[in-house]
């Protein structure tokens, strides 16, 4: 895994213009930036291919054990009133579109697994979309090695699931929706209605906060439209306690993603992993912070269970803070993990995201930070692999 020095394309502002990619700068930081690139082997690609698989498959392993638990689901902090909701989407085996295992690895040794972005997993598009343009793009002006590749299979394992819910499963309208003044979740959005309409499938888009609910307590969009089959870019945690989640039961809604990925985006997860596959090469040791088998580390990772994008994460080193970020969450409870170091390349640590589509691996986004921890304004770098 080499971090390489590449010429930007002179045009790539007007590209992304021109594909509506409005959040390439954000509050005047560069989010998407291609003056460099991460060069993979094959090998690297097929390792990171396998150890994700892996990875994914025992994480399902954990959703079976949680649901089967009251004992767990309240450990992870699932309301009591939802959990047979949550119990029943796994039963029934509510399909599942997409997730991202957040990766810290340098090419070399053991992957360690950080968490699991299973519910509301942001920079898609860049990932999916924009960073192939970039390689198609880079070959043709000769600047890559001929022959050079991308893992990334992402938009059309998208646009081949969007096919399998719209023809084998049924969902012949599918709502999208998410939070009002974020350009990056309403871009992903956009993208994934793009990929859907390639199948066909119909769609409507509108707001969270524009989903009502009818006289028999059906959600509805804003023409009292029945919602029948609903991507949702908004965390479960968030609806399994708002006013809405006494009715979640008996909406008849398909949800993308389904509520057995509460457990999953849970940074609970964690120490289930461990506990579950204890020693597992590609796992860091975790623990309920109010556990009392907590071992002393000398470097460790406190993590609020709902954590976003870095928020209110803290790195201690023999007992003084040495790294923070605010945010709401917390008073959930908390997580404690094994400091691993992200790789650092000059003067920036690297983090890789390992998507997954269908369960299937699907391809890699790469974010550098200045910062020990990885946050929503993080730049996102193109990557290509060579055999």
């Amino acid at each position: 895994m080499k971090r390489i020095a590449i010429e930007p394309r002179s045009d790539w502002r007007e590209k992304a213009t021109e594909y509506g990619f409005r959040f390439h700068t954000m509050h005047g930081e560069p989010y998407w930036c291609e003056d460099a690139y991460y060069q993979f082997t094959l090998g690297q690609i097929d390792y990171l291919e396998e150890t994700t698989a892996e990875l994914h498959q025992m994480c399902l392993q954990v959703v079976e054990k949680v649901v089967a638990s009251e004992a767990l689901l309240e450990k992870f902090r699932i309301p009591k009133h939802t959990w047979d909701f949550v119990r029943d989407s796994w039963h029934s085996r509510q399909p599942s579109l997409y997730s991202r295992l957040d990766l810290a690895w340098d090419g070399e040794g053991d992957a360690k697994l950080l968490e699991n972005n299973a519910d509301t997993p942001t920079s898609l598009y860049e990932a999916a979309f924009f960073q192939w343009i970039w390689l198609e793009d880079q070959l043709k002006s000769g600047r890559l090695t001929a022959g050079s590749d991308q893992f990334n299979s992402l938009q059309d394992k998208l646009i081949d699931r969007f096919s399998e819910l719209h023809q084998q499963h049924g969902f012949n309208l599918l709502h999208f929706a998410c939070c009002r003044d974020t350009d990056e979740d309403r871009g992903t959005v956009q993208y994934l209605q793009d990929c859907a309409a390639e199948t066909g499938l119909p769609s409507e888009f509108l707001y969270i906060d524009e989903i009502g609910l009818g006289e028999r307590g059906q959600f509805t969009d804003v023409q009292d439209q029945v919602i029948s089959n609903l991507f949702k870019l908004y965390p479960w945690e968030f609806m399994l306690r708002e006013i809405f989640s006494t009715k979640l039961a008996d909406a008849g809604v398909r949800w993308l993603e389904p509520a057995w990925k509460s457990i999953l985006s849970n940074k609970a997860l964690l120490p289930m992993l461990w506990q579950m596959f204890p020693n597992h090469p590609n796992l860091l040791p975790a623990w309920f912070a109010d556990d009392d088998n907590v071992p002393h580390m000398d470097k460790y990772v406190i993590k609020p269970l709902f954590s976003r994008e870095g928020a209110n994460i803290r790195i201690i080193e023999n007992g003084k803070e040495i790294a923070r970020v605010d945010g709401p969450y917390g008073e959930e409870g908390m997580i404690v993990q094994q400091f691993h170091p992200l790789p650092k390349f000059g003067d920036s640590f690297t983090l890789i995201g390992s998507w997954l589509v269908n369960d299937l691996p699907a391809g890699i986004g790469l974010r550098e930070d200045r910062d020990l921890i990885t946050q929503d304004l993080s730049r996102f770098y193109p990557h290509a692999f060579i055999d």
